[in-house]
């Protein structure tokens, strides 16, 4: 059954020439009569076989259009939890709501800048799973953040709340800047090898 249904994908997506994922899983369900989920998997373990090369109607040229495309969503996420987090560690003061800065805090300092070490190092994403990469995350933060204590000690500002905010929120923002590059480089060499 699953070799038949291998078989009608690849025989469907070479009729349609080069169909976008909705395009082809539509053509599955009018035409081949499959339920929506099921011709939605079999595009998806047809395409991670390697079996089905699906490509963007049209793809991003440059790094800034990159950047507002879907591939780069984790980007703007991650952006969007620094300030946030910042916002939470410098402004809320109420007892209520002190449980949230704690819960952002804490992710902000013991996640994220080595979470986005390990994106910067390894763009694909493909060499670790989703335990391995919380463990190295969690690791990796243990590491860097005393290490920007001991410089910031050596500054004018010293290691008060601002400045390791400031300077965490900055090494942060800079690692993700490095992967969101480092995959569109990734991601442009994969267009050019299935072209």
């Amino acid at each position: 059954m699953t070799a038949d249904l291998d078989k009608l994908v690849k025989e469907t997506a070479n009729s349609l020439g080069n169909p976008t994922p909705p395009e082809l899983v539509d053509k599955l369900v009018k035409d081949q009569g499959l339920k929506f989920k099921e011709a939605s998997k079999a595009v998806y373990v047809a395409w991670k076989k390697g079996e089905l090369n699906i490509s963007e109607p049209n793809p991003p040229s440059n790094l800034w259009s990159f950047a507002f495309n879907l591939e780069s969503l984790w980007f703007w996420g991650l952006t969007a939890l620094v300030a946030f987090t910042m916002l939470t560690v410098f402004l809320v003061n109420s007892s209520t709501l002190l449980y949230v800065r704690y819960v952002f805090g804490g992710l902000f300092v013991l996640f994220l800048p080595g979470a986005m070490l390990i994106t910067a190092l390894d763009p694909r994403g493909g060499e670790l799973d989703g335990l391995e990469k919380l463990a190295l995350s969690i690791g990796l933060s243990l590491a860097i953040v005393p290490l920007v204590g001991l410089v910031l000690n050596y500054t004018p500002w010293g290691i008060t709340l601002t400045p390791i905010m400031v300077s965490l929120a900055v090494f942060t923002e800079a690692l993700a800047v490095s992967a969101l590059v480092r995959k569109y480089r990734y991601y442009k060499l994969s267009l050019e090898w299935t072209a």
